[in-house]
């Protein structure tokens, strides 16, 4: 079915961004000289008007965090501006703490608004109909949010650049459906996890599997325990009928796939405690619950996440192209330890950015200087050219003709997810090239 499409908001008349305090590491950054070429860089030293933009994030929540959002933004424009701007224009990032609270993600949403901001890029809610409904009201672009909200996929104010969470549970079903008979999810109990199941069982179906196993568990626990002991019965991985794994038994064709967000990480410690008396099930995950760092803590090679499924959006993080993400990082971070290069928040980040960037340029290609939320909506809607993320994802475009037919989130255009694999401890690639679910999503039933 094709998802309901709503009409595009008229924005009311938005006043000139009025001068607002800049960090003193913007200052700096403007006096810094560039320091080689990276694609698609501009040089343009002409003096123009500064572009305000946003990024939010929650931090210091006991929730699911992305420090690394905001910290990524901010050092995207000390490189850009240390290289005259984007096409002359300044460009100045103001970052809020959303909090993971809808009233705090609206707060953010207002500021961007109050402030002058002409797009909020590259950031992460679960609360977007608290925050899309300020944007709206001024008709300012949301680009290449991380996809936590259904409102990200519905306004025509939103421009994703990656499949958002629909895309993972189905690419993820999808990449344990060749391996695994049986299957549990362990999912928060909370709205947003209530939409998991359905996804995920859309990726088994297509490879003619049983649903999964619901398991819902607390957004912020510390002992998972009961999850995990749930998640093992329901994947008949009972010791008394199938032995143990000391004893070398083994459930054959039995997984469990995780995604708690920031407690991905708890649940695994109780699984790999209650592992022991249970036959080895095969576990899986989605990239943004499970990153190089958490395989790291867990033990690496001899831990629990050793031979994971893992679904992400983009290339792995040792994938060269990322190579210029890098660099950035490197030379303009200032050894910010919130910068994760391998976290999908920033790397989330750094590609909203390049689609920023690329919408300016075009913008500048037609004459028009004055970078406004309605120029940008305007551009962003036409689409004249394609947006190149450098192989990071597919080129990238939001034209009537470029959204797919997914019920539910009719503003999804990039339906492509990368299979991963937790392999001597690395995450690594365990299929060259991208993998199109959009079929699979589009034959997704929601109650399923």
């Amino acid at each position: 079915m094709t998802g309901r499409r709503r009409s595009s908001p008229r924005p009311f008349p938005l006043a000139p961004a009025v001068g607002s305090a800049v960090a003193l590491t913007a200052v700096i950054a403007s006096l810094l000289s560039g320091c080689g070429s990276l694609p698609g860089a501009s040089g343009d030293s002409g003096e123009k008007e500064p572009v305000t933009v946003m990024t939010w994030a929650p931090e210091d929540t006991k929730a699911t965090n992305m420090p690394g959002m905001p910290a990524m933004a901010q050092a995207y424009a000390r490189w850009v501006n240390s290289r005259g701007g984007i096409r002359g224009h300044h460009l100045r990032v103001l970052t809020c703490n959303e909090r993971n609270d809808s009233v705090a993600a609206a707060q953010c949403a207002q500021r961007a608004v109050d402030r002058g901001a002409v797009a909020v890029v590259g950031s992460y809610s679960q609360f977007g109909r608290s925050f899309m409904s300020p944007l709206e009201v001024k008709g300012v672009p949301f680009i290449g949010g991380y996809g936590a909200s259904d409102e990200e996929f519905e306004s025509p104010l939103s421009y994703p650049v990656n499949g958002g969470q629909a895309s993972l549970l189905a690419g993820n079903g999808r990449q344990l459906a060749r391996d695994c008979q049986r299957v549990a999810l362990v999912r928060p109990d909370t709205i947003q996890g209530d939409q998991m199941p359905s996804l995920l069982n859309s990726g088994l179906e297509s490879g003619s599997r049983d649903p999964a196993k619901d398991i819902k568990a607390p957004e912020d626990g510390t002992d998972y325990s009961s999850a995990v002991n749930r998640a093992l019965d329901g994947v008949g991985a009972d010791p008394v009928l199938y032995g143990t794994s000391k004893a070398g038994g083994k459930a054959d064709g039995s997984c469990v796939t995780a995604s708690l967000g920031d407690h991905t990480d708890a649940f695994f410690d109780s699984f790999r405690r209650l592992q022991e008396d249970s036959p080895r099930v095969r576990v899986a995950s989605v990239l943004g619950s499970v990153g190089q760092a958490l395989v790291n803590r867990t033990g690496g090679r001899s831990g629990p996440l050793e031979g994971a499924d893992i679904t992400g959006w983009y290339p792995a993080a040792g994938d060269s192209r990322w190579a210029p993400m890098r660099k950035v990082i490197n030379d303009f971070a200032f050894n910010d330890n919130r910068i994760d290069p391998a976290d999908q928040g920033a790397q989330t980040t750094w590609i909203a950015y390049t689609v920023l960037r690329s919408v300016i340029e075009q913008l500048d290609d037609r004459g028009v200087e004055d970078i406004t939320p309605h120029s940008l909506q305007t551009a962003l809607d036409r689409g004249d050219r394609a947006v190149d993320t450098g192989g990071l994802t597919p080129k990238l475009r939001w034209r009537e003709d470029d959204m797919l037919a997914v019920q539910d989130y009719p503003r999804i255009v990039n339906g492509t997810v990368t299979y991963q694999v937790v392999r001597d401890g690395e995450l690594v690639s365990a299929q060259h090239g991208f993998v199109n679910v959009t079929k699979t999503l589009e034959r997704r039933r929601p109650d399923s």
